[in-house]
């Protein structure tokens, strides 16, 4: 049983852990515990022991390892996905440790994840908090798994504090667009970044609904008549690499699709003819842009090719063979040379192995919806100068850009993302009343209800959805010729012509 040791001005219990080994009582910090008199240190020691014994007892030293040393074992432990890995990492270096590192995990209360949650939320958006919280939960639990603390104060408590309703901390709605809206984001995209890649990626988004990491690891050998497999995606780490690796939640997946948006593929992959990657020696359908289109490079020759509604061969052959060009050729190229402030080399974009997600999202997408580039320093927000001719306009680049430009791009569906057109490709399908099960499918998404077992997708169902999709698809390009019958954008001229001359 345990005894009372007299230490002079007070006592103290001690009490058998092993054969051997003795512990003090002490409180939860782990200090010693002064006892007035010998009873009450010999009641506590006994106390101590009998918990020993039933295998509850708990070292109350164990609380004093630090936050920050717990941390690094708690990340070393874990075996995840890359891009979960680096999301923890992150979280704890950035959020976590400046605030956590040197308290004992024993001292840290309730009131003070709270004061540091405010403290986040008011630099931070609520939702990112809300996350970063959920990764300080996590560590606390496991460390009262380990029997390290005796609760998680990081748990939410519910139904306490301020009753604002459930939406006081909800972040903004995802914004979704018609498929005309699709179109003409994709035409804007292709013309900032003067290929035809971001038209076709972004009618590709728009359509099947995958993911953007999917998008850019999307491989031609899963490039199928009539559908695309979804195998792999590639995620961009910190360190600039991207990690080829499983879709998200395991969403291995064949995709139907129309017949337009398989032969899009097909052409854009014998125009292109795409290599392997030097980063991971798959062939990807789409290649990234080495320079971001920050509005601040110069003009392109196919920027002149548009502007003076030529081939970009025919304005090579002006700078280079002139006379091998009509004189009314030469001057109409001279005179777009001229508005576009054209320069040998000013507009050389070096082509990247993958696009990178912040920069396809801020220089080329946003502006394409918006019509706005965004706010980077050293420069505020602008609208997108562009050349009113030919129609929708081609953007002007380089130096005295604003000056030389006629107009500006009016929103099409601002405040819409990339993954936004996930969204809308959802939302367009449950305007068809396409099934749940089919719609789950190509989401990538599982339904473990009862229901999700007995339901199973027919081949009329499939059929019918890609009909739904080819009808709006004809209607958006109809809508769009009747804007204009023709597009600086290659491809989408070639589709404008072929359904003009469809139309009779």
């Amino acid at each position: 049983m345990g005894f009372a040791e007299d230490r002079g001005t007070y006592w103290r219990g001690r009490y058998k852990i092993s054969t051997g080994k003795y512990g003090t009582v002490a409180d939860e910090s782990g200090e010693t515990i002064r006892f007035r008199t010998k009873r009450e240190a010999k009641q506590a020691a006994d106390a101590e022991e009998a918990k020993v014994r039933s295998g509850s007892w708990k070292d109350p030293a164990a609380g004093q390892i630090t936050f920050g040393a717990y941390a690094s074992r708690w990340y070393a432990a874990q075996d995840l996905a890359a891009s979960t890995m680096q999301n923890y990492r992150r979280h704890l270096e950035e959020h976590l440790l400046p605030e956590f590192e040197d308290r004992p995990l024993a001292s840290i209360q309730r009131v003070d994840v709270d004061a540091w949650e405010k403290k986040e939320k008011a630099l931070y958006a609520a939702s990112s908090v809300k996350t970063w919280r959920g990764t300080l939960h996590l560590v606390l639990e496991d460390a009262m798994n380990d029997e390290l603390i005796s609760a998680n104060p990081a748990t939410k408590r519910r139904g306490r504090g301020k009753r604002a309703g459930r939406s006081r901390d909800r972040g903004p709605e995802k914004v979704v667009t018609e498929p005309l809206g699709i179109l003409l984001c994709a035409e804007r995209a292709s013309l900032l970044s003067g290929r035809d890649d971001e038209f076709i990626a972004v009618v590709t988004k728009g359509y099947t609904g995958m993911r953007w990491g999917e998008i850019v690891g999307l491989e031609t050998e899963f490039v199928r008549r009539g559908a695309v497999r979804v195998e792999w995606q590639l995620y961009e780490l910190d360190s600039g690499k991207f990690e080829r690796c499983p879709p998200k939640d395991d969403s291995y997946r064949t995709i139907d699709a129309p017949a337009w948006l398989t032969r899009l593929w097909a052409n854009h992959a014998a125009r292109t003819q795409p290599k392997p990657c030097a980063c991971h020696g798959n062939t990807y359908l789409f290649r990234g842009q080495g320079v971001s289109r920050t509005g601040e490079t110069g003009a392109k020759m196919v920027d002149v090719a548009r502007r003076a509604s030529v081939s970009t061969g025919t304005v090579s052959n002006v700078l280079n063979r002139p006379d091998a060009v009509a004189e009314a050729t030469r001057q109409r190229v001279r005179e777009a040379i001229d508005a576009l402030g054209f320069t040998r080399g000013g507009g050389a974009v070096d082509q990247a192995e993958h696009w990178r997600r912040n920069g396809f999202a801020t220089w080329l997408f946003t502006p394409a919806v918006s019509g706005w580039y965004p706010k980077k320093a050293p420069q505020e927000a602008r609208p997108v100068p562009v050349l009113a001719d030919p129609w929708p306009g081609v953007p002007a680049r380089g130096r005295g850009a604003q000056a030389r430009a006629d107009t500006c791009w009016v929103p099409i569906a601002k405040g819409l993302t990339p993954h936004g057109l996930r969204h809308t490709h959802k939302t367009r399908m449950e305007g068809f009343r396409t099934p749940p099960k089919l719609m789950d499918e190509r989401m990538g998404h599982i339904d473990g209800s009862v229901q999700a077992r007995y339901s199973h997708i027919t081949h009329e169902m499939r059929q019918e959805l890609l009909a739904h999709l080819t009808a709006e698809w004809e209607a958006a390009l109809d809508a769009r010729l009747a804007m204009s019958p023709k597009s600086p954008v290659g491809v989408l001229n070639t589709l404008l012509h072929e359904r003009w001359r469809l139309k009779g």
